[in-house]
């Protein structure tokens, strides 16, 4: 009986090990996944674009935004992001800045033309909607590798090729994920598809990216995302035209007072 028992035990101590190296080995695989594909866009520069939001209510019906965006790349930081709303109307005027970081929290702010002054957007409430759509103010962030903690699921067939699957999970005790899932394509290792999970695990969001394009030589972009609502049944679209890249953007661009500036 006793040799049974040890037997038992050192074949349970086994496979723990086993199990334990796996777990391991998939995480690092999906770092390394995950750093390649920051590689690989890295040295950009700055860039400006301008975006269609499309808003769809669960019913169907949908209303149009005009915006202008504009990005700078800082090294040793995370990048910076403006957005300047043009149309409709009633959003005229509102911009949007971000200041990403890879270790610490994100800069955010909102210039509200009507109050006229410029919001800073707490920690807390990050996991909010970005003025009315299905995009997250935590989804407008640069993709910064200490923000997650990667773990390789599986490969997996995607549209025309194949793709990784690879877990991320949030660093931020603010974050409205308790997951996403990433299906990164082998060949340029772009996202294909994220699903997003809310605090309670359950499945909240879908990003769809299409529309792929090759920028000076090196650097691809989506044209069209797709950001699905499963709970509430609403969807936004994000449509990307004109794409430029080293405009002569600089820091300046992108300190609080440009949310007032520029128009």
């Amino acid at each position: 009986m006793r040799n049974y028992l040890s037997t038992s035990l050192l074949l349970l101590s086994l496979v723990s090990a086993v199990n334990c190296a796996t777990l391991l080995a998939d995480e690092a695989k999906g770092l390394a996944i995950a750093q390649e594909r920051k590689n690989r866009d890295a040295g950009w520069g700055d860039s400006e674009s301008l975006t269609s939001m499309i808003l769809r209510s669960a019913g169907g019906d949908e209303s149009r935004r005009e915006m202008r965006t504009a990005a700078l790349e800082v090294q040793g930081d995370g990048d910076k992001g403006l957005t300047l709303f043009d149309e409709p109307r009633d959003v005229r005027g509102t911009a949007f800045l971000n200041h990403a970081h890879p270790t610490a929290e994100d800069d955010q702010w909102l210039y509200l033309p009507a109050l006229k002054r410029v919001k800073r957007i707490a920690s807390r409430n990050k996991s909010g909607p970005f003025m009315g759509s299905e995009f997250a103010y935590e989804d407008l962030s640069s993709f910064e590798l200490a923000k997650y903690r990667f773990n390789y699921l599986r490969d997996e067939p995607c549209g025309d090729g194949q793709c990784f699957v690879i877990e991320q999970t949030p660093a931020d005790e603010y974050s409205g994920y308790s997951k996403t899932v990433a299906w990164l394509d082998k060949t340029h290792y772009q996202p294909i598809k994220v699903t997003y999970y809310d605090r309670k695990n359950s499945l909240l969001k879908t990003l769809s990216l299409e529309d792929y394009k090759l920028y000076l030589e090196k650097y691809w972009r989506p044209h069209k995302l797709t950001m699905e609502n499963h709970q509430t049944g609403k969807s936004t679209d994000l449509l990307i035209h004109n794409i430029r890249f080293n405009t002569g953007r600089t820091a300046a661009d992108f300190d609080t007072n440009a949310l007032q500036r520029a128009r």
